[in-house]
């Protein structure tokens, strides 16, 4: 007999070799319909896989994370099998299961595929799922895996499976497909009711713009009909509030194919929608004791071969700048934690000046291949809203919870109501891919959760997911249609102070290190704007939009009043725009409705001559006649209500 462990404590004794599926039968009929994999002690395994010692055993369905990438894993061997037996002799690169659903590569050869073919797809996809076609795992050796996929002149697994190590490789057989893949899965396709094609793109094969170009064909699936439905109609909101349409629409932005891909360009309005937001932080972090620094667009070479970013990401840089002089060689700045740390060691430190907080709007570079562009959520250029805190290692927990409070302050003013954090780890079963002692990871990875349980913060913990030099705590945001964006990011980091052999004198008289505190809680500003203007559909905080209101003179012989009164609001620090064009009341209404002004200023010869203005909410209409100090007055008692 063996021991299992349920998530709520409890603890069940169970016949060596029983599977999860056994498990959830025994507790309910109901749970054994929905569960759909099962994470034995810290792995995720099919339901059919024998358990044969004691272990801590999860039952996974839909309603978790690891639920749904196991169901959208194996929709992608559906897809794959149902391409397969439409179109024989394809070749198939990887597919598996992303935030929202799943892709496939596939080299279709001289084949044509558009989105035509999707229904089709769809089809043989529900037969398959229909028939409840079985996943079967087989592991195998190296060496029949390369026959294998060598005698089907399947290339590109061929290349995968050179690069793993014998004793590690496993196929899943679905029909007539059979994937390299170390799983999990479903134990077949039926759970899968409900399936869509989305989108055809390019990719290249592993990344790699010299290699060959597959079809990527990205899809979803859900355990019910409703739920697509759902997730289609949210699709067609996200649409309305796609920032690139919206940003063209309202002028906030632009990118020019001479200036270059991938480099956003901000124009006057959405330049002022930027500024306020750097000018939101730099408050915050004042009360919080940050002093802004600015550092150059480009560093030496040697600065990120010191830190450590050039080995681990040098192939995501741009290409290394040579001067005339011999051996000078630099990078476009593609982070600010090496220029900080170096202010940092400018001048000898005391344990009396820790913590020192050190903020920077500073702006970055990092090469993204033209196919993985996408608006202002995956440029080239990018400005972060960064922060380096530099501390003893007893300061660790409270300058955390402090960076905490600040993401908190800015969720609530711009309306990001539901968040979740997340704790990522490193990976222990990977550690080489990490720089720094184990002694350092560990107490870096306590300052977090420790920080998170003083907050009540209760954290989801990922393995794998911390960066190479240190544990960090991510928090995702839900915008106001229920889509996921990761947002904000706090890094404790015991390794670059190592590597720039940073010191303090501590209150003993000896050298000590400093810990390093990354942080950005805007994340990028161009990515935020982004999010923030799908979230908002344009329709901006009072107190963020470019402009409040819009003066609408009911005629041309009213435009210079019309200027006065703008005048007259600005300097009670209202910010607007007057309509000069010679258009009917009527259109000018409608337009400054479309363009999303919050508040419109009709003027007239009543208006003037009583001396007040006739205002009209955005989306809620006619708020009736009143002073411009009244008028002043709504607006700032409006911002106080939110900030």
């Amino acid at each position: 007999m063996i021991n299992i462990t349920l998530p709520d404590g409890s603890v069940r004794q169970y016949q060596a070799g029983v599977t999860a599926l056994d498990i959830a039968k025994s507790i309910s009929e109901g749970l054994a319909r929905n569960v759909l994999a099962a994470k034995v002690d810290d792995q995720i395994l099919e339901l059919y896989r024998p358990i044969n010692s004691d272990a801590s055993v999860q039952l996974l369905t839909w309603n978790d994370e690891e639920g749904k990438r196991t169901f959208w894993h194996t929709s992608a061997h559906l897809l794959a099998t149902a391409l397969q037996q439409l179109y024989p002799g394809i070749k198939f690169g990887i597919g598996p299961a992303i935030e929202n659903g799943f892709y496939y590569d596939i080299d279709f050869g001289t084949t044509q595929i558009s989105s035509d073919d999707f229904p089709a797809i769809e089809k043989k996809m529900q037969e398959l799922v229909q028939a409840k076609t079985p996943i079967v795992r087989r592991d195998v050796t190296k060496a029949e895996a390369l026959k294998e996929f060598t005698d089907r002149g399947e290339i590109y697994k061929v290349e995968l499976i050179e690069g793993l190590e014998d004793g590690t490789i496993s196929f899943y057989e679905s029909g007539s497909f059979t994937d390299l893949c170390r799983g999990p899965h479903l134990v077949d396709f039926s759970p899968i009711k409900a399936v869509k094609l989305i989108n055809i793109a390019g990719a290249y094969w592993r990344g790699d713009e010299h290699r060959p170009q597959l079809t990527r064909l990205y899809a979803i699936s859900f355990p019910k009909k409703k739920e697509l439905d759902e997730y289609m109609a949210m699709m067609e909101e996200a649409k309305k509030r796609d920032h690139r349409k919206i940003g063209k629409e309202l002028g906030l932005f632009m990118f020019s194919e001479t200036v270059g891909k991938g480099l956003p360009i901000w124009l006057p309005k959405g330049t002022e929608l930027r500024l306020r937001l750097q000018e939101f932080l730099t408050k915050i972090q004042r009360r919080y004791g940050y002093q802004q620094v600015m550092t150059p667009h480009i560093g030496a070479k040697v600065l990120y071969e010191t830190s450590g970013h050039w080995q681990h990401y040098g192939e995501d840089s741009f290409r290394p700048i040579t001067t005339p002089e011999e051996g000078e060689v630099y990078l476009l700045k593609p982070m600010n934690c090496p220029h900080h740390c170096m202010i940092y060691k400018n001048e000898p430190r005391s344990y009396k000046d820790l913590p020192l907080r050190y903020a920077e709007f500073g702006t970055v570079y990092r090469y993204e291949q033209s196919g993985e562009l996408h608006g202002l959520t995956r440029v080239r250029s990018f400005t972060q809203d960064d922060a380096h805190i530099f501390c003893r290692p007893d300061q660790v927990k409270e300058e955390f919870i402090k960076v905490m409070e600040i993401i908190q302050i800015i969720f609530k003013a711009l309306s990001f109501e539901q968040w979740e954090a997340q704790i990522s780890l490193r990976d222990p079963s990977n550690t080489t891919k990490y720089v720094g002692t184990d002694e350092n990871w560990a107490k870096a990875e306590s300052a977090i959760k420790e920080a998170c349980a003083e907050k009540g913060i209760n954290a989801k913990v990922e393995l794998g997911e911390a960066a190479f030099y240190g544990p960090k705590l991510d928090f995702m945001v839900k915008d106001a249609i229920g889509r996921r964006w990761q947002l904000g990011t706090i890094q404790v980091d015991y390794n670059l102070p190592e590597r720039f052999d940073l010191e303090y004198i501590g209150s003993d008289g000896q050298k000590h290190r400093p810990v390093m505190i990354h942080r950005a809680p805007f994340g990028s500003m161009e990515r935020f704007c982004a999010v923030l203007i799908e979230h908002t559909g344009g329709k901006f905080p009072l107190w963020l939009t470019p402009d409040q209101f819009i003066i609408l003179p009911v005629s041309e012989k009213y435009v210079e009043q019309a200027q006065a009164l703008k005048c007259n609001l600005e300097q009670m620090d209202l910010r607007g725009a007057i309509d000069t064009r010679d258009e009917k009341i009527g259109r000018k209404i409608r337009d400054a409705e479309m363009a999303k002004y919050p508040f419109m200023i009709i003027l007239g010869e009543k208006e003037i001559g009583e001396g007040t203005i006739s205002v009209r909410r955005q989306g809620a209409g006619d708020l009736g006649s009143m002073t411009p100090q009244d008028f002043a007055k709504l607006v700032e008692s409006e911002i106080n209500q939110v900030m």
